[in-house]
């Protein structure tokens, strides 16, 4: 399971989340759109994500994944096929809005949760496996940019469509809902007595539930929500605009800017490494404060950077950022609400999450449009990420829930 979660999560990452910026750069110069109006796509699959996000939890609480990812990966590649047939920008908020719908639907949300059901002692460890999917999707994004090149994007986009139908579909079909459904245990272990000398371990505190109502009272869940939305300013201007900045403000091709994003892949990857082999044994909390500060310097490189060594550095210490704190941010919620409403939780954090994926790529795209470069919003960005580190460290875990 962890391993099809991950191949899905490398087909959305490497298809579009991670390539977009070079559909932003291609379409800005051929159509003439403006930034803002480019940024306005990525806006909208953000307000999306976070009108689905509590019914994909009800949804998911209640039917498990299976028919949810199948119907999402479906949407998803007839999303890319739409796109490859626009003409106007309305047709591209069109079919923007129905490859997020899709890839809500058959994404890193349903796939997250699902996991989360499965393992307990080695949770960051099963979501760091999905999570490398994510991260080494970037080594596509130079063979995506090649594409565009080589066929144009409306064939690149075509392509993507097919391959996600093709390959996606059976993916899908791997995930499982709870194990007690499927005759299995949670982490494959023999249920153990309630007394035994061994379960005061193998109950950790993650074990203790909270209702959705209980976890709404929490501080503990303000500030995660809060936090991973100051994180996603920075993560989703990147992946819209980075391209765009390297192309514009630094001078670089498309091309060029796809292989520093390939870098940013390994330094993700790297991180996603490092999550798996100390986010089970290290406070998460103080761990994801780290990764915001190097969102933070990592973001600053990029936007004053004078030499190819301060591209890479930028690559290397946000990609490494994101992949540390990405499978941290899901588990440290289950390790402090338990399993049994964590899909309906996940859903009303990822409305809070939204205005982060809004506003990170709106602000750097109008700032743009309005000083002539990415200055001043990828600084206004970093800024705020870094003071977001913080949320973190004040996001303790919050005391048992009273039992009735």
């Amino acid at each position: 399971m962890a391993g099809a979660a991950g191949m899905l999560q490398f087909l959305q990452s490497a298809l579009l989340m991670q390539s977009f910026g070079a559909y932003v750069a291609v379409l800005s110069d051929e159509r003439g759109w403006s930034k803002t109006a480019l940024s306005g796509a990525a806006a909208l699959q953000s307000v999306e994500t976070a009108i689905l996000g509590p019914a994909l939890g009800w949804l998911l609480d209640r039917f498990g994944p299976r028919a949810m990812l199948q119907i999402g990966m479906l949407v998803f590649g007839c999303g890319f096929l739409l796109l490859s047939q626009i003409e106007t920008l309305a047709g591209f908020y069109v079919s923007a809005v129905m490859m997020a719908v899709g890839m809500s639907l058959g994404g890193f949300f349903p796939l997250t949760v699902s996991l989360i059901q499965w393992f307990e002692r080695y949770r960051a460890r099963a979501l760091s496996v999905m999570s490398m999917g994510l991260a080494l999707g970037g080594v596509a994004v130079p063979a995506v940019a090649w594409s565009m090149a080589t066929f144009g994007w409306r064939a690149t986009a075509f392509g993507s469509g097919v391959i996600l139908i093709v390959l996606g579909l059976p993916l899908s079909r791997v995930i499982r809902w709870r194990p007690q459904d499927q005759g299995e245990t949670v982490d494959g272990l023999p249920e153990a007595p309630a007394q035994t000398a061994g379960s005061v371990e193998r109950a950790p505190a993650s074990r203790v539930e909270f209702s959705v109502r209980q976890a709404l009272r929490t501080r503990a869940f303000w500030l995660l929500a809060l936090g991973h939305g100051f994180a996603l300013l920075v993560v989703t201007a990147v992946n819209v605009h980075a391209i765009t900045h390297m192309k514009e403000g630094l001078g670089y091709t498309v091309t060029q800017a796809a292989f520093f994003i390939m870098i940013l892949t390994f330094g993700q990857v790297g991180g996603v490494v490092l999550s798996a082999t100390i986010g089970d044994r290290f406070e998460k909390r103080m761990l994801a404060a780290l990764c915001m500060l190097g969102h933070m310097v990592g973001l600053l490189l990029l936007t004053y950077a004078t030499h190819p060594a301060q591209v890479a550095a930028f690559a290397v210490l946000h990609g490494m950022a994101w992949g540390l704190r990405g499978p941290l941010m899901q588990s440290i919620r289950a390790d402090y609400f338990g399993r049994n409403a964590i899909g309906m939780i996940l859903g009303l954090s990822a409305v809070i999450i939204a205005l982060g994926q809004i506003a990170g790529p709106m602000v750097a795209g109008m700032l743009a449009d309005l000083t002539g470069n990415y200055r001043a919003g990828f600084t206004v960005l970093a800024l705020t990420a870094g003071c977001g580190s913080l949320l973190f460290v004040f996001a303790i875990r919050p005391q048992r829930p009273m039992a009735h």
